[in-house]
């Protein structure tokens, strides 16, 4: 294989690890889905969030944190309590699990922050 068509089917890969298992993320936008509420809005939001994050990472921040060594111990160290926070939470859903609930009681929520 070619570098190119080698690091074309590595981004493929991993593009596709990110949407295929479904996060908070995924699982929100199917609830909006199913609701029938402001589906594009919410799409158009986390597809340019997804693709923000991911051009930074591209654009090679991790070579840039690398070289500022208190900024990376300070990203591992927030990124640690994230993932053990994250975590935690995890297991209490775990312990009692809750289905997709898609009930609006009737009402329509607005885009408009009150």
């Amino acid at each position: 294989m070619t570098p190119l068509l080698t690091a074309a089917l590595a981004g493929l890969g991993f593009g596709l690890s990110l949407i295929v298992a479904i996060g908070a993320q995924n699982a929100y936008v199917l609830r909006q889905g199913l609701r029938k509420e402001h589906v594009f809005v919410i799409v158009a939001i986390c597809a340019l969030s997804d693709a923000l994050l991911i051009a930074v990472g591209v654009a090679g921040l991790g070579a840039i944190i690398q070289q500022l060594e208190w900024l990376l111990l300070l990203i591992e160290v927030i990124g640690g309590v994230f993932l053990c926070t994250y975590g935690v939470m995890a297991a209490k859903r775990a312990w009692k699990p809750e289905v997709l609930n898609t009930d609006t009681g009737g009402k329509e929520v607005s885009l408009k922050v009150a």
